[in-house]
């Protein structure tokens, strides 16, 4: 057992091989250590997320050192049929690379039987393994930025379906229109640990799923998207605590700033809020309301009787029947928060109003058109607090961002100059950046090892770097698992600022000791 960091609040557990890494986490979950707020299995390792206000690495790795194994994952003696239509992009590739056929590499992959080992990477997502040595198969060397949903893939001796559009390097063989992951069906993961898979090949077209269109809103509060802008989603702090099954805790970007709107309008702190990336939005008010801004220093109006009032960020403002709150690009910054009393009154999904773009939970992204029912003004808990409330000091493109780092687990996979290269140069956040990861540009980080390291958990802040050398900085809605190493992860305290990179800002990594020696 060696234990290795993973940012400032978490820790990773490798194990040896699969069943032991399957034996520790029964284990670890019957033994439900203090502070330990996630638990998150792997091929070779588990993930711990900690509460650092309740327990520290040092603590938690005596803990875990004390766990006597379980005997293992036991069979759930259920069997789910996916049909597949074998079509897939890389099943030429994938088939020269295993030496055989397309039909041959067909053939047995039906032929085999596999096996839920574990979840995650999305909801619904499970990690597959077979009884067919063949199948041994090396990720993409840079990972597609979207794969869509259904697809059936390959990496490393696991086989996997995606449950829905997202990016990932896997090599891909088919589709399948079977729906992975359901949050009104009970459990809502097709996929559990121990669930025996077959695969079937068809040759008829496969069924898109379409999504309901949401129930009009009568509330005599709410609020009309009349422009989405670049990106407009709803967002509170997140649902943590079903990282396990596959569902990222997701949130928004910026915390501070959630916080500071909502503080300004008298709600709770960790009350949902408007989350725009990149400005551009219009929103429409029905009945009388408190709203307030907190992020991005973006331009912002409020258009009442044909007059345009500035709204200034960080203050309480009063909006009336009718009025229309604009907001504009950012000058610095790149996410705008809107923050409206008493809050929005939208069913949550497993506890949490955040729109997850990755994995498809919570609300969908907001177009034209939508309206959010509100809870009025009068269902605020506290009154409204009219500051001050500072105004945070936020990137520009072209400006140098330094973020602290702890660097590991897998520097090992780097060489020394790699490391150096990692913390000495600026690399450049690219316009191919979302909630799910930063895409950097800089110069290629060299690996020492070769090969495929078996899929692992990961934090938000996750140093990831694919075969290309070039890192993606993890965001709220990354993979919760992969194959790729991660070279090093962003301390908590700078997560909000990371999220506040716009396209063009350089960022200098500053790497800080771990809180531990592991």
């Amino acid at each position: 057992m060696r234990f290795l960091p993973a940012g400032d609040t978490a820790v990773v557990v490798e194990l040896p091989d699969l069943d032991e890494t399957t034996r520790v986490f029964t284990a670890l979950l019957a033994a439900d250590l203090p502070g330990v707020r996630e638990v998150v299995p792997a091929a070779r390792t588990i993930l711990l997320v900690l509460d650092p206000r309740a327990t520290s690495p040092a603590d938690v790795v005596e803990r875990v050192r004390a766990v006597e194994p379980a005997s293992g994952l036991a069979a759930t003696g259920r069997s789910v049929t996916l049909d597949v239509r074998y079509d897939g992009q890389d099943l030429g590739e994938v088939a020269e690379l295993l030496g055989c056929s397309p039909a041959e590499l067909v053939r047995r992959h039906q032929a085999a039987t596999w096996t839920v080992a574990f979840t995650g990477y999305a909801p619904g997502f499970g990690y597959l393994v077979g009884d067919d040595a063949l199948f041994d198969v090396p990720r993409r060397s840079s990972p597609r930025t979207r794969i869509p949903a259904g697809s059936v893939g390959l990496a490393g001796t696991f086989s996997g379906v995606y449950p829905r559009q997202s990016p990932g390097g896997w090599q891909l063989i088919g589709r399948t229109d079977a729906v992975m992951w359901d949050l009104d069906r009970d459990p809502p993961a097709l996929l559990a640990p121990g669930t025996t898979v077959r695969f079937r090949q068809v040759d008829r077209d496969l069924v898109t799923v379409r999504t309901p269109e949401p129930e009009p809103v009568t509330s005599e509060f709410s609020v009309e998207v009349v422009s989405p802008g670049v990106q407009l989603l709803l967002q509170d702090l997140g649902r943590p605590g079903h990282l396990a099954e596959g569902v990222a805790a997701s949130g928004v970007a910026d915390r501070g700033a959630l916080r500071t709107a909502n503080r300004a309008v008298g709600n709770s702190a960790e009350a949902a809020v408007l989350e725009l990336a990149g400005g551009g939005a219009v929103l429409r008010f029905t009945g009388p309301g408190v709203l307030a801004l907190a992020g991005a220093d973006a331009d912002a109006s409020l258009v009442a009787d044909g007059t345009r009032i500035p709204v200034p960020a960080a203050r309480p403002v009063a909006v009336e029947d009718g009025d229309e709150l604009r907001l504009g690009a950012p000058r610095s910054g790149l996410r705008t928060v809107v923050a409206v009393r008493g809050g929005f009154a939208v069913p949550a999904a497993l506890g949490s109003l955040a729109t997850d773009t990755l994995s498809g939970v919570g609300p969908r992204p907001l177009t034209a058109g939508d309206r959010l029912a509100l809870h009025g003004p009068a269902a605020a808990p506290h009154a409204v607090d009219p500051g001050p409330h500072p105004v945070a000091d936020l990137p520009r493109a072209g400006d140098v961002v330094e973020l602290d780092v702890v660097l590991g687990p897998r520097t090992d996979w780097f060489t020394d100059g790699a490391v150096e290269s990692l913390v000495s140069q600026e690399w450049e956040v690219t316009p191919r950046s979302d909630r799910v990861g930063l895409r950097l540009a800089g110069t290629p980080l060299e690996r020492r090892r070769a090969g495929e390291l078996p899929s692992e958990g990961a934090v938000t802040g996750a140093i990831q770097v694919p075969p290309d050398g070039q890192p993606v900085l993890f965001g709220p809605d990354h993979p919760l698992t992969g194959g790729y190493p991660v070279v090093g992860a962003v301390v908590d305290a700078h997560l909000d600022l990371l999220g506040q990179l716009p396209p063009g800002a350089r960022v200098r990594f500053r790497p800080r000791a771990p809180s531990v020696d592991l």
